[in-house]
């Protein structure tokens, strides 16, 4: 998914996984070397400047017309100035094996080489570069003065704006969130009818083109505004918002274009018919509305609102985007609770009480907005929605008492779901590889792939059924059996009169539907055990070829679908010994799916209980979670979690890895280190900037304007180029107040516009005259940037920066009389691949 490219670097030890892209050849003929997920790296100067690129490898997208590189870690962290730097020589790093008796271990052998890791991802299978998020607060004197001048009015202004945006976007979601689910009952119910018509007059043949036909239409229609319009708005999302909400803006994954493709790619691709879920990408969709309102709209499609102009910084956008994705939640699975805690476990990795009262705000809206919407529709002026779609799977009616005999069966059903959950996560790893290599031939290979995809599902949700027998209708059934023109769990298909197909109850619904009648109580003897298995291993295998197609995809239902079918073969095969309904062992079963693949708990306990209403159930849901989940870990990672690294995300961990403690921060800080004086000549600026990509750099001022080498600190990019624009300079080097600068600036100056709306150096056009004067630097350096010394263990330093959501964390000397800064850390050089370039030998000696 996303990331830059620098120096070449050694070659690591041991097998490299296999890539995502394939090796392409550079100008000389030479192979261009992969990182260890699998991205193409380029080669980098010594001295910063990339060097020549193959005109076989495609260059990054561009953003408004001009590359946005945030070539922060081309050289390990980087500022932007005159080089002041040193750089480092080999070393050997001596460790100890404090295990075999405190001998020495095989030295760590540092190499000469930059950053070349997680700095280019890939998004909708295109490469194209990184930018990490400032969350830090800039404390520079601009920011000082604006917060002093701040009146009352306009601190309550900036509340209630706040909140307000928190009660639109719950709103917006929630009636996004009921769109969708109208118009998927209203497309698939239409498709279903005319097909069911067809049958009922035995026109088998046609039905079958009738039927493969619509779903065909449907999947090359969504493929197709997904490859051209937006590649990002493919998969479910939740890795993508996972990413931003720790610090990583990839490109593209929020934009208006986004939002627009994963709403009707998603209607269009739930209608079709795939086994794929709309619960995924309604947390993206949540996602993207939040980030169009919290960056006042978008210039590109000309819709702005200059009154959210409180909000151009990363720290209250994150806010928002954490808000959204609780409202997709929420919105999905009418789950406000649910939505929250979701929100916290999996999506945010950075929280507070505050945001606590906002989520819950918002989700508490959603549950409004859905609830008002769905009263109006039982009036039946929603077509075929009526009793579908966002009604929940009720089964309060169902008081579950349970012995110890049914624990037993519980804790064999979160076993098998934590082995399933585990291999369909490996299963799913290499597929998603196998079709990136399809994917990124071009769109028409990514709508082919589509194509051939929904003819398999097609072929299978109608010609699985013939495979079924009938069964005659039970003389209680509480409703229509066989059920003709409507949703039931009595299909007819090709069965005589007063008999009903069992398999097709499952295939030939919404998969909404198909989950009902899964979870429907009292129908121990509806479904064959052979109609079970088929269903399972159809919807196991349909689900796995079907996410990674190029249309908007969730696998909550997926996932829930085959987990509530493996759950009533367990019931039904461990009948004789547990009392426990069969439907309440399908939503065991899909709790047990759901633990072993998402890795969630807490949020997937609680999204299954109100989704059922059925609170008795919370004991034997919190036992089958935390049994699959505990199995499926000691396989692989969670299914988000894989993808994000499959995407080169570099999604910085909550825990520090274990090789982390043998290296201390200053081991993989790499230089030059490029610093800038306190007051600074403007033509060394931009130079600077025009050569790096860097957007930290430190500021040290030096005799005569301090009595040594001072750190005064950080300086953003963004801002000198501000700065720079407002021509504010100086014929001598000399300090000043800053008060000029003050009275000419302000903060919403220096505010952080909407991705890629930002000045570029290439924008300013500066004279030679201008060029050999001077700029003060100190009104907007931040004096207080974080700091850790250089002898501090990279794991802790790695647990400082997630936790403080930093972008910059910079490295001082231990002992006196050297420079007062020896690098700068970014989340790219905390990156597996980075360190393992550096240390090829860490591996095998620890």
């Amino acid at each position: 998914m996303q990331d830059l490219s620098g120096a070449r670097r050694p070659q690591p030890e041991g097998p490299i996984p296999t890539p995502l892209i394939a090796r392409r050849r550079n100008v000389a003929g030479q192979r261009t070397r992969q990182d260890q997920r699998g991205n193409p790296t380029r080669a980098t100067k010594m001295d910063g400047h990339p060097s020549p690129r193959s005109h076989h490898q495609p260059p990054p997208p561009e953003r408004d017309g001009s590359f946005n590189y945030d070539i922060e870690s081309m050289d390990g962290g980087g500022g932007g100035g005159a080089w002041r730097g040193r750089y480092e020589s080999s070393e050997a790093l001596l460790r100890y094996d404090d295990e075999a008796g405190g001998g020495p271990r095989q030295p760590l052998l540092r190499k000469r080489t930059m950053n070349t890791t997680s700095q280019i991802a890939i998004v909708g299978a295109n490469v194209c570069p990184i930018e990490s998020l400032d969350y830090e607060i800039v404390e520079n004197d601009l920011f000082k003065q604006d917060w002093r001048s701040r009146k009352k009015k306009q601190i309550f202004q900036y509340i209630v704006l706040k909140w307000a945006l928190v009660l639109l976007i719950g709103m917006l979601t929630g009636i996004v969130g009921f769109f969708n689910n109208l118009a998927v009952e209203n497309i698939a119910g239409l498709k279903l009818l005319l097909t069911s018509d067809l049958m009922l007059k035995q026109r088998y043949f046609t039905a079958f083109l009738a039927y493969g036909g619509c779903n065909l239409v449907l999947a090359t229609t969504a493929a197709a505004i997904c490859a051209y319009i937006a590649p990002a708005a493919a998969g479910s999302g939740i890795p993508e918002v996972k990413a931003y909400l720790n610090g990583v803006d990839a490109y593209s994954i929020l934009a208006p274009s986004t939002l627009f493709v994963k709403i009707f790619g998603s209607i269009l691709g739930v209608s079709a018919g795939f086994v794929l879920g709309k619960e995924g990408p309604m947390v993206h969709t949540g996602a993207c509305i939040a980030n169009l309102l919290g960056q006042g709209g978008s210039r590109k499609y000309h819709l702005t609102w200059n009154w959210l102009r409180y909000f151009k910084n990363d720290r209250d956008r994150r806010d928002l985007i954490t808000c959204g994705s609780a409202a997709g939640v929420a919105a999905a699975f009418r789950a406000p609770v649910g939505g929250v805690l979701f929100a916290l476990e999996e999506a945010a990795s950075w929280w507070r009480s505050a945001l606590l009262w906002r989520t819950f705000f918002t989700t508490a809206v959603v549950a409004v907005v859905l609830r008002g919407l769905i009263e109006f529709c039982r009036s039946g002026k929603c077509g075929l929605f009526g009793q579908g779609g966002l009604i929940m799977f009720d089964l309060s009616s169902t008081i579950p008492t349970y012995t110890a005999q049914d624990v037993v069966a519980i804790i064999v059903l979160g076993i098998i779901g934590g082995v399933f959950g585990g291999l369909f996560n490996f299963l799913l790893d290499r597929i998603l590889r196998a079709y990136s290599i399809i994917n990124e031939r071009g769109p028409p290979f990514k709508i082919l792939l589509t194509m051939i995809i929904s003819i398999i599902t097609s072929a299978c949700s109608y010609g699985l059924p013939w495979l079924a027998p009938c069964t005659p209708c039970p003389a209680d059934a509480a409703e229509e059996c066989p059920t003709i023109g409507r949703s039931g769990n009595f299909k007819n298909f090709q069965c005589p009169p007063g008999h009903y197909n069992g398999l097709a109850s499952l295939f030939f619904n919404t998969n909404d539907d198909a989950i009902r009648n899964l979870f429907s109580s009292g129908t121990e003897k509806e479904f064959h055990m052979s109609t079970l298995f088929v269903f399972f291993t159809a919807i196991y295998c349909l689900g796995l070829v079907t996410y990674g197609i190029a249309v908007p995809s969730g696998l909550f239902i997926p996932v829930i679908l085959a987990g509530a079918t493996y759950g009533r073969i367990v019931g039904t095969l461990l009948g004789p010994i547990s009392d426990l309904d069969p439907g309440l062992f399908a939503l065991l079963g899909a709790a047990s799916f759901l633990g072993g693949t998402m890795r969630m708990t807490v949020s997937v306990c609680v999204i299954l209980l109100e989704l059922t209403n059925d609170l008795h159930m919370l004991p034997l849901v919190m036992l089958v979670l935390l049994i699959s989940k505990t199995i499926a870990d000691s396989f692989n990672k969670g299914v988000y979690d894989q993808i994000v690294v499959m995407k080169g995300l570099p999604f910085m961990e909550a825990h520090a890895e274990p090789f982390m403690r043998n290296l201390v921060a200053g081991d993989v800080v790499s230089g030059p280190l490029i610093t800038f004086s306190g007051v600074e000549k403007v033509g060394n600026i931009v130079h600077a900037l025009r050569i790096t990509g860097h957007n930290g750099f430190p500021v040290v001022d030096e005799p005569p304007v301090s009595e040594a080498p001072e750190l005064v600190g950080l300086v953003l990019r963004s801002h000198l180029l501000v700065l720079l624009k407002g021509r504010s300079f100086m014929k001598e080097k000399v300090k000043t107040s800053g008060s000029f600068v003050l009275r000419r600036f302000g903060a919403f100056d220096f505010a952080k516009p909407g991705s890629g709306k930002g000045l570029k150096i290439e924008d300013l056009d500066l004279t030679d005259e201008e060029l050999d004067m001077y700029v003060d630097l100190h009104p907007i350096t931040n004096t207080s940037p974080y700091t850790v010394v250089e002898t501090m263990s990279l794991a802790k330093a790695a647990v400082l920066f997630r936790a403080l959501g930093l972008r910059h964390l910079l490295v001082v000397p231990k002992t006196p009389g050297r420079p007062p800064i020896v690098g700068i850390l970014t989340r790219h050089d905390f990156m597996h691949e980075h360190i393992h370039g550096l240390f090829p030998n860490l591996g095998k000696s620890h």
